[in-house]
């Protein structure tokens, strides 16, 4: 028996600029975190152009929404953030983890090193997409 995990994922841009060259490499991205690191419940994507509420470059909500700031920073550096806060959303929804510290610990280790070297297998699958990775988004 084959079990399919069917999920939603909604992307939604705020105060951002010029996202038409990205979208399409935003969303193969996605579907690549997808494929790495399969989740298990709808989430939310917010790429935000101002910070929220003191947020650094990335934050996770309990509502499963990842916001993700834009602001001056090229696309590679924002798919990194995401790929960060998309590992910290598997392990709370598929490893059922608890959060940990902000600073250190297994949950913030992980989500370090799995970001980069998400970004690094995402170049290296799509080389096409070089050129737009490394464009900036406003």
């Amino acid at each position: 028996m084959k079990v399919f995990i069917i999920m939603e994922v909604k992307v939604k841009y705020k105060d951002c600029n010029k996202l038409e060259s990205s979208h399409n490499t935003i969303i193969d991205f996605i579907k690549h975190l997808q494929s790495k690191f399969p989740l298990k419940n709808n989430i939310s994507i917010i790429f935000l152009g101002k910070k929220l509420n003191g947020m650094t470059t990335g934050s996770r909500t309990d509502n499963s929404e990842l916001r993700i700031l834009v602001q001056n920073r090229i696309i590679r550096d924002v798919l990194r953030t995401l790929s960060h806060e998309w590992v910290h959303e598997y392990q709370i929804d598929v490893l059922n983890r608890d959060k940990g510290p902000d600073i250190g610990g297994e949950n913030e280790d992980e989500a370090n090193a799995y970001s980069g070297r998400l970004v690094k297998q995402f170049e290296k699958k799509n080389p096409y997409k070089r050129e737009v990775v490394y464009n900036s988004f406003e």
